[in-house]
């Protein structure tokens, strides 16, 4: 982990990871991956860049746009900035969520179960002074996400929340991290949540727990903006429900996870279950890898 070299590349709360660190990342992110898999989700590769129609759909817009890069060219010197009416996706749930956007769904093709997978970009506008060292808060992370799109009906709703939370906990739980389950209250809500948990793992370096994921109910906030709909076993048509809840996201889920399982000589004890996906081997060695970071 390089975060020095980071910073002088691409600024403030930019890293390098290399060696078994992106080796260690690529091993968590396709564990969970693979979970998922294992429970019939779907797994999307999606655009990074999304038209404002996608981020007012996910309810981002209005009221984040400030958080979101928007993509544009400069027209001459001193003269703005053109806008490509482009933005950058800080989750994949913006453009999962807005795949069936202007559709109408059978019900018995619900639920939808999907993980998107992406890079995130995040402005961190206001953030000013906050966890500027280290991995918590950075621009650009990679993340797996879960949506789910299922019937107008809260039970199902919650039977699809409980879900996503049981999957995220399930990942956690394999990597035997210690973590607790927060029921978010409505003012710290974001834009149309119906009901929100974070999960947070307990990280050693901040003495404190940390969120590593938000799984979200939106009922059908997001699709009347999406115009989202299936049509029941009678022919009557309704919007949709859609839900979200991360998988995993690095780095910063290697916060927990190097600290945990740090040995007093420095080396990281790699857990088991990804020890398949690092060709066998067990513990990450001082010795082998420069460690140039504060988490």
């Amino acid at each position: 982990i390089d975060i020095p070299r980071g910073t002088k590349v691409a600024g403030a709360r930019n890293y390098f990871l290399k060696g078994d660190g992106t080796r260690l990342e690529l091993a968590v992110l396709q564990f969970a991956l693979d979970n998922l898999a294992k429970k019939r989700f779907i797994p999307f590769t999606v655009p990074l860049l999304v038209n404002y129609e996608a981020m007012v759909g996910t309810s981002y817009f209005p009221g984040g746009e400030e958080q979101a890069y928007a993509v544009g060219v400069e027209k001459k010197r001193g003269e703005g900035i053109e806008s490509d009416g482009k933005y950058l996706i800080g989750t994949s749930e913006v453009p999962v969520a807005s795949y069936h956007a202007d559709e109408t769904l059978g019900e018995e093709d619900l639920p939808k179960l999907y993980a998107g997978i992406s890079p995130c970009f995040r402005r961190e506008a206001g953030t000013y002074g906050k966890d500027t060292h280290g991995l918590y808060r950075v621009h650009q992370f990679q993340k797996i996400e879960q949506v789910v799109v299922c019937k107008n009906d809260p039970k199902e709703s919650r039977k699809m929340h409980e879900l996503l939370l049981g999957n995220a906990e399930e990942i956690l739980q394999a990597l035997q991290l210690p973590y607790r389950v927060v029921t978010v209250c409505t003012g710290e809500m974001g834009q149309g949540q119906v009901y929100k948990n974070d999960i947070e793992c307990w990280m050693y370096s901040r003495k404190a727990y940390g969120e590593t994921h938000s799984c979200s109910t939106f009922h059908d906030f997001q699709a009347r903006r999406l115009n989202l709909k299936y049509k029941d076993k009678e022919g009557k048509t309704h919007f949709c429900h859609t839900l979200n809840n991360t998988a995993i996201a690095s780095p910063r889920i290697l916060i927990p996870l190097l600290e945990h399982y740090q040995n007093a000589d420095g080396s990281v004890t790699i857990p088991e279950v990804l020890r398949p996906y690092m060709g066998g081997q067990e513990t990450i060695s001082p010795l082998r890898q420069n460690v140039n970071c504060k988490m």
